[in-house]
């Protein structure tokens, strides 16, 4: 038997990371969600909600569950097949051979091909598609017509039947025409009914199972089809499946626990999410924040719903912060406030204030400007690093700016004062190397001019002055030596 994959749900983890998005704009939109329970959900779960139900309410409730909507022939051949068993001649009488012609006659009469995700009964009834839960809970509908008592079993990739049979209990695996109790042997017989050999359907390790009763059974086939819908990208039918199942099952006085059955609640709480994350995916995290209020009222899960909402907010911060948008971010994040714990809030004020820094940082145009923003940089909440390499961003932007407009003399005394104000900075000091390196350069130039014109006596003057300033540069150390020679010829 292959494993069945689709037959249970798993959570779809789309969120997207903070910092990475990724959208997927699709064409159109998608239908919106049900987000309320079928009626018809709660007359079927209390119709099966009892020892031995109805045949009759075992299909309408299955049909019902694989979302049949009254047309075409499925209920009618359905119930032509439970007429031709009952008056069928050669059905024995004892419940384990009952039980065993019945699969024989089910497949003979309705299953024709196994489709691993065909798990609707209307659909198994017209073409005779099916895969383990479809044509188990079939098998269900006929062994009850029949007088026979079953329940369904659950593992974790499959689903079968087991017989009540009086004295022992049967499984049957109903994909399988030999799969009345797997393992026991099935006598080959010719058309003149010679014995010619045997056959075997291995009996499987079932050691993990669950029984469910006809009612959990059904509603398998709404799980099924929730995780076909999401298979296939339609997770706008998760929501109403979800809560078709949870009103279904919300009858029963004792809710099966087990690994394998998902509990109706969080599989509401998991479909809801999953749309949500679906419109995160699609890049539309207006309508997931929208979708997240209307669904919280439905599973108001406070923990969940603000990862949520951090993921969308996170993305809708990014798009305005990439488009240069800094003062959109910040009403969009002020305005979302409610939906966010205070760490979650500060980690996207991070990110705005940020970008609200760096704009700040860059449009500064005056020593003015440049002091507001040094002290707006003092208060705002940033990274330490970031901080740092923002504030060394302004100052030496402000220092180029100085020396373009007065003088290297001047960008000087602006880095030097910006050390003993903030502290040491590799970047600065280099800055402040390279300042006074230009200016060095610039007096040696200034005292060349003189020496070419041979005013040497301003010559020294100049040089006197400059090795004030720099004392030990090399460079103008020689010209001095230069100047006094040529006073001195």
């Amino acid at each position: 038997m292959r494993r069945l994959s689709g037959l249970f749900f798993a959570l779809f983890a789309l969120l997207v990371a903070p910092r990475e998005i990724a959208a997927q704009a699709v064409p159109g939109r998608s239908p919106v969600p049900r987000l309320e329970a079928d009626d018809r959900a709660y007359v079927y779960g209390e119709k099966l909600n009892v020892p031995r139900p109805r045949w009759q309410d075992v299909l309408d409730a299955a049909l019902w569950a694989s979302g049949w909507d009254g047309s075409g022939r499925s209920r009618d051949l359905l119930v032509r097949g439970v007429d031709e068993l009952l008056a069928d001649r050669n059905l024995p009488r004892g419940a384990r051979a009952r039980g065993e012609y019945i699969l024989e006659f089910m497949h003979r009469r309705f299953l024709r091909r196994y489709a691993e995700r065909q798990t609707r009964l209307d659909v198994l009834a017209e073409g005779g598609g099916f895969n383990c839960v479809s044509s188990a809970v079939l098998y269900a509908v006929l062994a009850g017509a029949a007088s026979l008592e079953t329940r369904g079993v659950i593992t974790g990739d499959h689903a079968f039947i087991t017989l009540d049979a009086g004295d022992e209990l049967v499984d049957i695996e109903t994909t399988n025409s030999f799969g009345f109790d797997p393992g026991s042997r099935r006598e080959f017989h010719d058309r003149f009914g010679r014995t010619t050999g045997f056959a075997y359907v291995p009996a499987r390790d079932y050691h993990e199972r669950s029984d469910l009763s006809i009612l959990e059974l059904v509603s398998v086939i709404l799980s099924n089809r929730i995780a076909e819908a999401e298979l296939s990208g339609r997770f706008y039918e998760g929501p109403g499946l979800a809560l078709d199942r949870a009103a279904l099952l919300s009858v029963r006085a004792c809710p099966l626990v087990s690994p394998f059955f998902s509990a109706p609640e969080q599989d509401v709480k998991t479909r809801l999410m999953n749309y949500g994350a679906f419109l995160v995916r699609q890049g539309r995290e207006e309508d997931a924040l929208a979708w997240e209020d209307a669904a919280f009222r439905l599973a108001p899960d406070a923990g969940l719903w603000e990862e949520f909402a951090f993921a969308c907010l996170n993305n809708l911060l990014v798009k305005s912060l990439r488009a240069g948008d800094a003062a959109g971010a910040r009403l969009l994040l002020d305005e979302n406030s409610r939906r966010l714990s205070n760490g979650n809030y500060a980690r996207l004020d991070l990110l705005v204030s940020d970008a609200e820094m760096v704009e700040l940082s860059t449009a500064a145009r005056s020593p003015g400007e440049t002091g507001a923003v040094l002290a707006a940089l003092a208060s705002a909440n940033l990274e330490p690093a970031r901080l740092v390499e923002l504030r060394e961003f302004v100052i030496l932007t402000e220092g180029n700016r100085i020396a373009a407009d007065q003088d290297w003399r001047a960008a000087i005394a602006w880095l030097e004062e910006a050390l003993d104000r903030f502290g040491p900075s590799a970047r600065i000091s280099g800055a402040l190397g390279v300042y006074r390196s230009n200016h060095a350069a610039d007096l040696h130039n200034g005292f060349a001019g003189l020496y070419n014109k041979r005013d040497y006596d301003a010559a020294r003057e100049w040089i006197q002055r400059a090795l004030a300033e720099f004392p030990d540069n090399r460079q103008l150390i020689s010209d001095s030596e230069l100047v006094e020679q040529a006073l001195r010829r």
